[in-house]
Parts: structure tokens; C-alpha cells; sequence
């Protein structure tokens, strides 16, 4: 695979609104991103792969590469939504344990602008671990979108519910416009 101007790589966790993932590709690529979808492996039940891979033109990754495949081009930006509690947690200690998680283990290192939307309910979002991982991230400057401005969860127990409530514009509207001219 060859590199690509602008690339936006859109990590996507297994949460209820994953399935409208193509709203968040569709509105980058509007603005002159060329998108990378990654999964988390959970992720992959809940996103039309197929749909994604016509859509971005790329193949839908969910597994690092093999020795004798070619290496990915890197990141200009990585928008994470939805994010789910174990992902935001996970990134914020640097735990690389999908292909997902070690792309976001290195882009802060790598000055790779990062924007993380999570979805969560409101118990797991009243939970110090996850309070203190949304401020870790934000501390390293890492964008993420929770509370006034981004993902606000509903009552406990909730999901965030359909794909086309989640705010995926808000996301787009955080990453802004690739830069122009090559890379």
C-alpha cells in the first residue's frame, strides 16, 4: 500500500453506535481526508466491513501486520469513536495490547493529533478510573470529547443509543481540515 496525503486513521470500538462509523468516514472525507478504518477486534461484529473498505477504497484493519507485509503508511491525524471504557482506559496507560491500541500507544510520542470520543453510560463514566484516564489523555494532549461539547452519556444503564444519535460531527468538527500541500 502506498502512502497516502491526509491520512486519517478512524479507530472504531465495539460499542452500540459503532455501525454508523461510515457517518464519521463520509464527513472526513468531505473535509479531504483520505480515511484508514481500523477495528478493534470486537468492533468487527459491529461494523459493515465490506461497506467501509468501498467507502475508504482501503482494507478494514484489525491485526498488525505480517513480517512479509508491507508497513501501513503513518497517521496524520486518528479520531477514536466511539471509544469504550476499556479502550479510553487502556490508552491512557499505554497498554498496546490490539493493533488499535498500539497505533494509540505511539501517536502522542509521534506527535500524531489524536481526537477520542467515547461512549460509555453514566456508570461507568462516574468511575475514578475512567475520570482519571480522560484526564491523563487530556494532559498529554490528547482531544477527547466528553462531557459539554462531546459524548455526554444518559442515565446508567444506557448505551448512547442509535448510531445516527451519536454526535460523530462532533468529532469531525474537532479534527478540522487536513493541512494542505504534501505530507
Amino acid at each position: 500500500m502506498t502512502g497516502a496525503a491526509n491520512l486519517l486513521q478512524v479507530i472504531v470500538c465495539a460499542a452500540g453506535p459503532a455501525g454508523g462509523v461510515g457517518l464519521l468516514v463520509a464527513a472526513a472525507q468531505e473535509r479531504g481526508w483520505t480515511v484508514q478504518v481500523v477495528a478493534t477486534p470486537a468492533a468487527l461484529d459491529f461494523i459493515n466491513v465490506d461497506d467501509l473498505e468501498r467507502r475508504t477504497g482501503r482494507p478494514v484493519r484489525s491485526r498488525p501486520r505480517k513480517p512479509d507485509e508491507p508497513k501501513p503508511p503513518r497517521a496524520d491525524a486518528i479520531v477514536v469513536a466511539p471509544a469504550t471504557y476499556n479502550t479510553v482506559n487502556k490508552f491512557a496507560q499505554g497498554i498496546a495490547d490490539t493493533y488499535a491500541l498500539g497505533l494509540l500507544a505511539e501517536a502522542p510520542g509521534l506527535g500524531i493529533p489524536v481526537v477520542v470520543m467515547p461512549c460509555v453510560n453514566g456508570a461507568l463514566a462516574s468511575r475514578v478510573p475512567f475520570r482519571r484516564s480522560v484526564e491523563a489523555l487530556r494532559a498529554e494532549g490528547v482531544r477527547v470529547l466528553f462531557g459539554p461539547g462531546g459524548f455526554e452519556p444518559g442515565a446508567p444503564g444506557t448505551d448512547g443509543g442509535p448510531a445516527e444519535a451519536y454526535p460523530w460531527h462532533l468529532a469531525v468538527a474537532a479534527l478540522g481540515r487536513p493541512a494542505p500541500g504534501p505530507r
